[in-house]
């Protein structure tokens, strides 16, 4: 076993193959304390400093308790430049790199989240606006797609009306007059929210994209088989209705590891599919998935959200992705990663980082380590989960692949401007604290959901076959 280390986090890393998981060396402390200051934070929240919240994050894991208490933290103080953010964060994911909520509680504070986190989440799990998890779209496909529209695809076990309410369809799309883009968020997320602030900013208005987005009911913490019928959907809906087989696919976090498994059970879409643009993805899991429900590293301590057990780094979910050929890509790929510092995706560093998918079918793969190829320049500085969708290399190198046949390309890329940014250009301070906070956005959508399970859900039979 080999360690990284980046001055401040100790990551389990693998040589070898992918397969093996390495054992998390670094978990939630104190679990003999579970349950003994279960629902007192609300009472408690009121009477303490901004300064004492994180101790008391440090004690409580019942998921309702901390929900309390970061809901009522508020910011004091607000960062005057991307740089002063991405130190601020830095500082604090360092200190404890694997109490997540903790980290959250003190990002809000330093305002690096939404000042009114309740009713920001409140509003997105009420489908308001572009958020809308129902929405009414009403032109048929030109051809079949339901219940199938290959014999070699999976079969949904959602109805049609659920999975096309599913695609938010801006007013100015054009539906075939560009190349369209369909947005597939990350756990704890929509897709207005999630790229509202960059990608989707950056390519509404151009004319090599066309952006939809996709806001799964659920902020993609149900079971992920059932997120991944979403996007297998929406993939060939809009194929069909624009008459197009140029679609490109942008992800973000665990939408990149269900676009994996759409293309390994779906395989009709894989033939509309010209890019998938992967963003801080983890097409083979996260170690750090048990801190996010409380766990010592053992399945079933706590209930959690289905979701995220399944990206667990050996989960049937992802050994039946990889058993499949899921760890090679099947359509033109480009992935982009942060090895300093990825809070929710570990391993995520060099080849053999969860973002790196290989190449055995030969249609093109970049694999993106952003510290590696802006090494000791801005663009190559701190990024965490969130971080990467404004990174100026990210941005570039979408374009690079949207406009050319193929992934990403570094060498089409001016490296010297690109690397000597700390934020894609288009953006504001605005944009890239709006996006810096989908990750305490994500922490409270993923402890107030309720559905919560002991283990990972079952396999489909499609996938067992």
């Amino acid at each position: 076993m080999r360690i990284f280390t980046a001055n401040f986090v100790l990551a389990p890393l693998l040589l070898g193959s992918i397969q093996a998981a390495p054992a998390p060396t670094e978990y939630a402390a104190g679990l003999e304390a579970r349950g003994l200051l279960k629902g007192i934070s609300s009472g408690l929240k009121g009477l303490l400093p901004a300064k004492d919240i994180g101790s008391l994050l440090d004690d409580i894991t019942d998921p309702q308790s901390v929900l309390s208490v970061l809901e009522g933290v508020e910011a004091t103080a607000a960062p005057n430049s991307i740089q002063q953010a991405q130190s601020t964060l830095q500082a604090i994911y360092s200190a404890t790199p694997t109490n997540l909520y903790k980290n959250v509680a003190k990002q809000i504070q330093a305002g690096l989240g939404p000042s009114k986190i309740h009713q920001v989440a409140s509003d997105l799990r009420a489908g308001k606006g572009e958020n809308c998890q129902t929405n009414h779209n009403p032109i048929n496909p030109r051809e079949p797609i339901y219940p199938k529209k290959s014999l070699q695809d999976a079969p949904y076990s959602l109805s049609e009306e659920k999975l096309r309410g599913a695609i938010f369809i801006p007013p100015n799309f054009t539906y075939g007059q560009k190349p369209p883009t369909v947005f597939v968020p990350g756990s704890g997320s929509y897709g207005s929210i999630n790229f509202a602030s960059n990608l989707g900013k950056l390519l509404t208005n151009v004319p090599y994209a066309d952006p939809v987005y996709l806001n799964i009911p659920g902020a993609m913490l149900d079971d992920a088989q059932l997120n991944s019928e979403y996007i297998a959907y929406a993939i060939n809906y809009i194929s069909s209705i624009t008459r197009r087989k140029d679609i490109a696919v942008i992800s973000w976090s665990q939408g990149g590891l269900d676009v994996q498994w759409v293309f390994t059970f779906w395989p009709s879409t894989r033939q509309v599919v010209t890019d998938l643009l992967a963003v801080s993805p983890d097409f083979h899991g996260t170690v750090f998935a048990n801190l996010l429900c409380f766990s010592s590293g053992s399945v079933g301590l706590l209930p959690c959200d289905p979701s995220v057990i399944q990206q667990e780094y050996n989960s049937n979910f992802v050994n039946t992705l990889r058993g499949r050929g899921g760890d090679s890509a099947y359509v033109p790929t480009t992935t982009f990663y942060s090895a300093i510092f990825d809070e929710i995706v570990e391993p995520q560093q060099g080849i053999i980082a969860s973002a790196y998918l290989q190449d055995a079918r030969r249609v093109g793969v970049t694999n993106v380590e952003l510290q590696s190829v802006c090494f000791g320049r801005p663009a190559g500085s701190f990024y965490g989960h969130a971080g990467v969708l404004y990174n100026p290399l990210t941005y570039a190198l979408i374009v690079d692949a949207l406009t050319h046949d193929g992934p990403g390309t570094l060498e089409r890329i001016d490296l010297g401007v690109v690397c000597a940014r700390f934020s894609a250009p288009g953006l504001t301070l605005v944009d890239d604290l709006a996006t810096i906070g989908l990750i305490p956005i994500a922490a409270v959508l993923l402890l107030a959901y309720p559905e919560k399970l002991f283990a990972e859900p079952e396999l489909k039979p499609y996938a067992r076959a």
